[in-house]
Formats: structure tokens, sequence, C-alpha cells
């Protein structure tokens, strides 16, 4: 490959340079290979795929369904009168470590009956035939898998005009027409056109590409074509990966942890006797009175959650503020100590991702994101840093952690700890300061994703365990407990606060979410996405709406993808799913659709009733919560 300015410029072959604007990785198990030609990172492992053909077995016909065995790991298909059987194992075999060698395509790996026994096994249950049956061909030939089972779709981040489309996890031919069509739009467009989160190459990162934890983490992805699809299912290989300073504090004191994006988080905290694991269920899990714990604790008292799995995006330059301002919907131009929540808006005026802009000086602004997000949205910021501009992002998480005091006592705690001035005089809700806490020197940012008075603890790494100790040496006669992702999904949902990948994504726009207030239309200098605003205030009713529905089965268990349905018709998917241990009942965001338009509350008003659709058979309240953060003095 050859390169200039961070741009392909042409592709040298045997054959001769190519001179080109754009290429396209297609390359299947060789595209990590391309990709390191040029710097770019494909987070994909060949692992060994094994089948067999069988002679002809009597009742055989063409018109046979494909038949899938999950819990025997199987598949079945006719196959000139008899059956090609094959299947996922649960544990694969990797392959290639040392290579792939470049004149593969076509070539077939040796037999492996003992690897394949397992899937032999559940075969001759499911079809006893198969203990006569002629087997005709054993083949054995590598494929490639990800990380997360979801394929690499995308413009790559290091290298502009540089495009993936690989590691379609088996499934290439059935992903191939859409995948192809989602690709040439990007490609056209300079963007996607649609929702492609879930494929999107900026959601792994250059770690994902180490070759050790891609072997580990391929035997179990593989499995997962079969397995059963538990809710809040962790994998569970190639791990602990990315550690907090404060992961074997959080381990001792009874953490059950998760990964996001690699980093080790605590779902919840299982208290001295209680069973430390997570038990997989489509009811209520194990788990559910240690999270209500944790839950009423915030609620009532304070609590501590390790979010140092944020992503933090350091923007400076002399023209920050500028490009800043343009590329988020709210308006960042405020004066230094502020701390703004937006979101980054497509041409379309629908969303990029929503995060927190903190003002730290005239022309220095740190970003807080979601733990997934970091290559994607420093991305889309850099795509939109002007050539002629001075402005530069850097990624900083790895040097700070965020520690988030949440709770009615969260204020008395903190002056407990620290001679900062934490009253709502002196520190107003949406401000940031720096300020000594112990030791440490820190920035503490008010600003709540639990709707209770609390502040966003940002600390310099090697100073997080001293601030931790700290804060529960002062802590324990107020109530101070630990607290995990679980309780913070259900204390999130119970106030309506919206997340990137769930309620908001490439097809909601802030007026459809709910997240006007979040929106300054009258801005100098406008914001990408303002026109297609401007066009949809003109286009008449919501058509799209988000809203938090609340059951009157105190017992149900939701969990997010459910179908919503009104006089037997679907209108709509719930995104996210909680209990809310407030409320003694499950709660729910949901998009809701309605061609003929959905009425809406005013900005101005919480907690109301939407008038469309009331007779939802699920629910028994429907509410549309606006995000406006509980500020309690």
């Amino acid at each position: 490959m050859v390169t200039q300015n961070g741009e392909i410029a042409a592709v040298e072959t045997d054959q001769g340079t190519i001179k080109t604007q754009i290429v396209v990785n297609c390359a299947g198990q060789w595209a990590r290979k391309v990709g390191k030609m040029c710097g770019v990172s494909v987070p994909l492992h060949s692992a060994e795929h094994m089948y067999i053909v069988t002679g002809q077995i009597e009742g055989t016909h063409p018109d046979l369904p494909v038949l899938r065995d999950p819990d025997g790991y199987i598949y079945f298909k006719e196959e000139v009168g008899g059956l090609a059987m094959g299947g996922f194992e649960p544990e694969a075999k990797p392959w290639g470590m040392d290579g792939i060698p470049d004149d593969f395509e076509f070539s077939l790996l040796p037999d492996d009956w003992d690897h394949f026994e397992i899937l032999m096994e559940g075969a001759l249950k499911r079809v006893p035939q198969l203990e006569h049956a002629e087997v005709r061909k054993f083949y054995n030939g590598p494929e490639s898998f990800t990380p997360d089972n979801n394929f690499l779709l995308g413009e790559a981040p290091e290298l502009k005009n540089f495009f993936v489309g690989a590691g379609f996890n088996s499934m290439g031919i059935a992903s191939a027409g859409g995948a192809g069509k989602a690709l040439a739009e990007w490609i056209v467009h300079g963007a996607p056109t649609m929702d492609l989160w879930p494929v999107d190459i900026r959601r792994f990162a250059g770690f994902n590409n180490n070759p050790t934890w891609l072997r580990e983490r391929i035997k179990e992805t593989l499995g997962l074509h079969y397995a059963m699809p538990w809710p809040n299912r962790e994998l569970d290989t190639a791990r602990p990966f990315r550690r907090s300073p404060l992961y074997d504090r959080l381990n001792d004191k009874g953490g059950v942890f998760g990964s996001r994006m690699g980093w080790e988080r605590p779902n919840w905290f299982a208290a001295p006797g209680e069973q430390k694991t997570t038990e997989y269920s489509f009811g209520r899990q194990n788990w559910h009175e240690a999270v209500r714990r944790e839950h009423q604790t915030v609620r009532t008292h304070v609590g501590i959650f390790d979010q140092s799995s944020f992503s933090k995006l350091m923007v400076e330059g002399k023209d920050a503020c500028r490009v800043l301002n343009y590329i988020c919907a709210a308006n960042v131009d405020k004066t230094v100590g502020s701390s703004v929540y937006t979101g980054m808006l497509n041409e379309r005026g629908t969303y990029e991702s929503d995060l927190t802009v903190l003002r730290l000086g005239d022309q220095k602004f740190l970003i807080i994101t979601g733990s997934a997000q970091a290559v994607h949205d420093a991305d889309w910021i850099r795509k939109n840093i002007a050539d002629d501009v001075h402005c530069h992002v850097s990624d900083v998480t790895s040097a700070w952690s965020v520690l988030s005091l949440m709770g009615p006592n969260s204020r008395r705690l903190l002056e407990r700890v620290s001679g900062t001035d934490f009253s709502n005089q002196a520190f107003p809700f949406a401000t940031v300061q720096e300020i000594d806490i112990g030791y440490a020197t820190a920035y503490a940012n008010r600003m709540t994703y639990v709707g209770e008075l609390g502040w966003e603890l940002i600390i310099p790494t090697e100073f997080t365990v001293g601030v931790y100790d700290l804060l529960h040496h002062h802590g324990d006669d107020l109530g101070l407990c630990d607290a995990g992702y679980y309780a913070l999904e259900g204390l999130r949902i119970e106030k309506g606060f919206r997340a990137w990948s769930r309620e908001l994504s490439p097809e909601i726009n802030p007026y459809e979410a709910g997240l006007a207030f979040a929106v300054d239309m009258n801005k100098p200098g406008g914001f990408i996405g303002k026109q297609a605003l401007e066009d949809h205030q003109e286009s008449g009713p919501l058509k799209r709406r988000i809203a938090l529905f609340t059951l009157e089965d105190a017992d149900a268990q939701l969990w997010g993808g459910e179908l919503v349905i009104r006089n037997g018709i679907p209108v709509g998917e719930v995104r996210s799913a909680s209990y809310g241990h407030t409320l003694g009942c499950s709660v729910a965001l949901a998009v809701l659709e309605n061609q003929a338009g959905i009425d809406t509350p005013s900005s101005t008003m919480a907690n109301t009733k939407l008038t469309w659709p009331v007779n939802c058979s699920m629910p028994r309240r429907i509410y549309a919560r606006h995000m406006t953060p509980n500020q309690k003095e």
C-alpha cells in the first residue's frame, strides 16, 4: 500500500502499481494481514471449521429444510441424496498462528475426528441413521471470526479511504447483499446511511488486534453461534484484559465483573456469604437482591461507581472551541469551568454519539464519552476538522480514572475530604472544578447519570487508589456503598436517561429522543445536522418517539428487545430495560412509531402521559421523561 498524508494513494502488486483513491479490504482470513501492511487494525482470527458429507440416506430429498440443533451445536442440510452435517463446537480450534500462506485458497486442513467428536455425538442422537451411513468426505477448512461474532465494516480510522468488509463469522453468504450495499453507500456518501454500529470497525481499538488475545477469544465466539443468548451474557475468555487501578480492591469486595471494550467493570457486588457468580436466566437472575441494595443506597444515601472505563478525549488548539462547537449540537462555547451534555449529529440530524464536554481552558476541552466509543468518536471529530484549522484530538483514557459519587449524601462526604465549597451556589450543576481531595488533585464534574445529587471525580490514574480509600474511610457512617453497572442501568432508566447504541443511534434525532434541550439551533456558525433538524421541524408531527414504560406486574422482568404491541399491532421496540427498585417494577425505554404522528408533551413538562398510544398491552403507565437531572440541594 502507498499512502500520502494519511490517505490511500496506490496499491503495489506483483504486476505493477495501481493508483487509486479507494481500497476495500475484503480479503477474508487474510484481511488482518492486509490491514497490517498499511497500519490498519482488522481484529479477526481463523479457526478450523469441520463438516462431513454422507452417502445417500433413505428419506432424504432436495426439499428437506435446513435443520439446526443448538443443543447439539450442529446443523444438517440435504446434499445429493445424503446429508451435510457440521456445527459450531463450544470451544473452537484456532488456526494460523504462524501466518496464513498466501496460496492457501481452496485448500483443506487435516481431518481431526477427535475434535469433531462432540458434534458427531449430537448428530447421532438427532439422526440415528448416521451410524450406518457412508461418510463420503470429511471437510476441514479455516475461516475467520471476530471477537464479538459480528463482522467488520466501514472506513478504517487509521487510514482515510481504506475500507474493510471482512470477518463474516461463517455468515458471509447470508450477509453479503446487505453488507455490500451498506459498504457502497459508506464509500459514496462518506458515512453510513443507517445504524451500523454493531458491525462498525471502529467499535474495536488497536489492542483488540493482539494475536494472543484474539486466539483465546475466538475459541469462545465461534461456539456462540448456537449458544443460548442469555440476557446480559458475558464473554469469559481472554480475561481479565483491561483493569482499572481499583480492580483488585473491587474484586476483594465481592465485585462480579463484566467486560466493555475490554475493561473489567463490576456489574454487581456480592455480600459476604453470597455466591460471587452470575447465574443466567430469562427471569430474575441471582443478583437481583444485591442490585436492589446498591440501587436503594444510591437513592437514599451515597454510592460510588468505578467508571474508569469512560473514554476520555482531549481536544486542544487555538481553533478547538470553534471546531467543537460546529461538531456538537449544543453550544459548548461557555465559560471555562462549564460542563455541557450534547450530541454529535451527522448530516441527517441523527446521533453519531452523545457525550459530555468539559471546558478546562480557553482552548482546552475534555470529552467524556462511552467506554466503547473512543475510537469512533475520535475518528468522527478528526474527520470534521478542516486541514486549515489548528485543533488536535488525543485519547487520554488511560491517564484518568473516573469515580462517580452519587446520592443525597455525596456533598457531605466530599466536604469531609476536600477544602472545596460544594454548595449549590459555589458549585452549581453542569460545572467542573479542579479540587483537592486528600493528597490528590482532581477534577470534579457536577453531572449525574442516576438522577441524584452527585459528582464525577476525574482523577489522575496514579491517585485513584488513594482517593477511593479516603472516600470509604470517611463515608461509612453516611452509608457509602460500592455499586455496579446493573444498578447504574436501573437508576438511569428510572429517570429516563438515554444511552448511546440503545436509545440514541444514527436512526434517532434529538426531537425523537426527547433531547431538544441539548440542541442550540441559534448558536453562531450552526452545527452539523442543523439543516436536517430544521427540515424535520417543518415536516409535521413526530412519527417516532422514545417513551418510558413501567409494568403493572411487579414480578415481570424486561431485558430489552421486547416488542411493544398496541391492539395486536406492533408499534415499537424496547431498547433498554431493567428493574426499577425505587418504583417497584420493571422499567423500559422504548422507541414507538406511528406514521399518523405521536403527540408529544411540552419540553417544560416531565413525567407527562403521552396521548398516543394509551392502550399498549404491556405497560400500565406510559411516560415521556425529559432528561432533566435532579439538582437537589
